[in-house]
């Protein structure tokens, strides 16, 4: 009686699963990406000296 049951909620859910995808619902929505890491070079000494003209570096 139970398997019988449980065959009825599983055909419910099917059926509710693809009237609902018809109108553009998912049940399982893709997951976010993860985010990436980027690495960054060290700058030189020179670079970290508020005295350099150099406007381009980014350090």
């Amino acid at each position: 009686m139970q398997a019988l049951i449980e065959l009825l909620a599983g055909f419910i859910a099917l059926l509710a699963a693809a009237a609902l995808s018809q109108f553009g619902v998912d049940m399982h929505p893709p997951k976010a990406p993860d985010r990436e890491v980027h690495r960054l070079q060290d700058c030189p000494p020179s670079a970290a000296n508020p005295d350099s003209q150099k406007s381009s570096s980014r350090c």
